[in-house]
Order: structure tokens, then sequence, then C-alpha cells
């Protein structure tokens, strides 16, 4: 590309940034978003990173190069990010609930609203799936590797029905204290591996689990997370107590499920998890202000602005962009990082080098499919991420800019 072209793309990417920028209200809390950006593209990077469709014949099987190299432990740490999710969740739902009720809007209006925009899109994801499983079958593939792709491009839908659960729930979380869904995971977890008893305790977790950082959201929307102290207190606590869990109440150090582990600490939560989900929740609070900061160049704002606007679409399909490029990558036979066993440094150099193609395919899903996200785009629809700048609407605007 000669250097007009260049020129040329940098002033339509800062045109274009420019225009999403004047559409956000002055008044809103770019932080927010950037922390739900941040969350959606950890777990995608993250389940990109740790999941290996390995080809064996004709068939596909999973596998995890957490298995095979201990050493990459650290990288479960930095991409396992639903305890930002969902505190960003709580933090949001309770704002738009105090939102809805000031403006006289029944409680079964505001659900049905909230619960709309998760499950769109679900239906394109089931939609297509279903007839992909049908044609896989009709042609003879092995049962084991469509019921493989179908748990894997289907996983991301558990995490939606927790969330579902808990957003139905905000006008009683809205003043719980975290410490009580705490007091739950630490009960269940005594119950399971101190005294012995029944594993389907676990499932408790599920929901007391993701509780914990859904009501610290509360408490962010309340105020009483605003003191740097706090963000400190939740960082420090919560990485020692993962630190000491591991090292002396023999959790899994990963924070993701292992292949061959006895445990896992996310299928269902563990103290441990819950734990590290306290000292990222207290992490994302101290980057609060330095966000804000950041937010404030109109490239990177409208960058996180676009992640918000397509987060469902990102999040539902991003497991489908990985098994299309390693369907495609099989008519070229067993490429290293896409079809071999993770076993090695070669292995996880391949696999970054793929990570721009997986990319490149979920680019495809989301032109193919954003439409589904918040009912359809309809010409008169209003983004919730930017709006329109009317001057004359200040307060409409003032309402709306935490929903």
């Amino acid at each position: 590309m000669t250097d007009i072209g260049v020129r040329a793309v940098r002033q339509g990417v800062r045109r274009g940034a420019d225009r999403i920028g004047a559409a956000t209200p002055p008044g809103r809390d770019r932080a927010v978003d950037a922390l739900r950006a941040a969350a959606v593209l950890g777990v995608v990077l993250g389940h990109w990173l740790v999941t290996a469709l390995v080809s064996d014949g004709r068939a596909l099987r999973t596998a995890s190069p957490l298995q095979h190299m201990p050493w990459l432990t650290p990288v479960s740490w930095m991409f396992q990010t639903l305890a930002v999710f969902f505190l960003v969740g709580g933090h949001v739902a309770t704002r738009s609930h105090a939102s809805a009720r000031a403006r006289g809007l029944p409680y079964h209006q505001w659900l049905t609203a909230r619960l709309s925009r998760l499950f769109k899109p679900v239906a394109a994801v089931l939609g297509l799936w279903t007839v992909a499983a049908l044609a896989l079958l009709l042609s003879g593939a092995e049962f084991g590797t469509v019921r493989t792709l179908v748990k894997l491009a289907l996983s991301p839908l558990w995490f939606l029905v927790v969330f579902a659960g808990l957003t139905a729930a905000t006008p009683l979380l809205t003043r719980l204290n975290p410490l009580w869904p705490l007091a739950v995971v630490l009960h269940v977890d005594l119950l399971r591996f101190g005294l012995g008893g029944p594993s389907w305790l676990g499932w408790v977790n599920v929901a007391a689990g993701w509780m914990v950082p859904y009501t610290l959201g509360a408490a962010w929307t309340r105020g009483e997370l605003e003191r740097r102290r706090a963000g400190w207190v939740l960082l420090g606590v919560g990485a020692v107590a993962t630190a000491a869990l591991v090292a002396w109440a023999g959790y899994p150090a990963s924070m993701v499920g292992v292949p061959g582990d006895g445990v896992s600490n996310l299928d269902p939560p563990t103290l441990a998890v819950v734990m590290f989900g306290l000292a990222q929740c207290g992490l994302a609070l101290l980057l609060r202000e330095r966000l804000r900061h950041a937010m404030r160049g109109p490239v990177a704002w409208a960058a996180v602005a676009c992640v918000n606007l397509s987060a469902m679409t990102i999040f539902l399909w991003h497991q489908t962009a990985l098994m299309a490029t390693t369907a495609t990558g099989l008519l070229a036979g067993r490429l290293p990082g896409l079809h071999t066993p993770p076993g090695g440094l070669g292995w996880v150099g391949a696999r970054l080098l793929w990570l721009p193609v997986f990319a490149l395919a979920l680019a495809v899903c989301w032109a193919a499919f954003r439409s589904f996200e918040g009912g359809g785009g309809g010409r008169g629809r209003r983004s919730r991420v930017v709006r329109a700048h009317r001057p004359a609407d200040r307060g409409t605007a003032a309402k709306a800019r935490h929903v």
C-alpha cells in the first residue's frame, strides 16, 4: 500500500472514530465499557489459546495444551475473565433497574428488554448448528466428532443461562452483601472436599459463585467501591486466598478445566476461582481511572464501542470461528497448531500464528449474524453504547447513559 493509501486509511479511521465519540453521551463512564470489552476478548483469546481440535483419522477430539504443558497455567490467569464480566453486568443491571423504576417502567418490561438482548442472538447459533449437525451426521461423519463440535459451539450458552438468572434476580440482589454468596461457596466446598459430600453439591456454586462478582457490581452502583482502598483489599485478599488454596488446600492452579485433572476450578466453580475472581475485580476497580483516561482517545474508544455493540455476537460465534478454520484447514492436511496435539513450544508458536486467521473467521461470522444482536438492528434502533448526539435531548441521554 502506498503512503497516500495509508494516509487515506488513517484519515478514514480517524473520521469514523470522531463520529463515534461525538455520538457518545458526555457523562458516560467509558471505563465500564472498556472493562466489558476486555472481559469478552479475554474469554475469546483464552478459548482460542487453550482449545485444540486434534485430527485423529476421520475424527476430531478436543485437547488442551494445559494438560501437556503445565507451565502455561498463567495463561488461564490472564484470560479467565468471567468475574470481571459479572462485575460489570451487576453494576450495569442495577443501574438500569434503578433507572427503570425511576421512570415508572414495570419490572416485566425491564426484564424482557434485558433478556431479549441476550437471547435473540442465540436463535441464530442454535439454528445453524442444528442444521450443521444433521448435515454432518447424514454425510457419514463420526458421531463423536459431531458431538465434540456441537458441545464446543454451544458451550458459551451455559454462561447466558446463569447471567440471565442473576439479571432476573437483580431486584433481590441490589443490596445483597457479597459475603453471603461467598459463604455459600465456602460451605459447599467444605462439604464436597472436606467432608466427602456428594459431588452434585458443587452445582450450587454455579449460581452462588458468579453471584459474588455480580453483587460486587451492585455494591459499585451503591457507591461502596469508589475508594481505591476497596480495590486494593479485594486484590490483596483474593490473591492471597487463591495462592493459599492452591498451595495448601489442593486446588488446581489452573483457573479453567484441564482434561485429566480430578477437579476443575470452573466446572463447577470452586472457592479458588471465586477468590481469584475477587482479585480480578479488585484490579478492575483500580484500573478505572486509567481506563477513563485511555478512553479519551477517539480511536481507543471507537474500538471499545464496536466490541460492546457486538459483544454477544463475538461471544457466541468465536468457537464456531475456531472450528470453521479447523475444518477448512483439513483440506490441506494436518496443519501444526491447528490439528496437531498440543505438546510443545512448536505448537504454541504455530497457534499464535493462527490467531489472526481465527479473528478473520470471526469477522465473517460477525458480518453474517450481527443483525441478530439487539433485536435485528432495525434502522430506527438506537445503540446501547453510542447514541446520536441531540443537544435538545440531554435529559433523556442523561437517564440512559449508564443503561
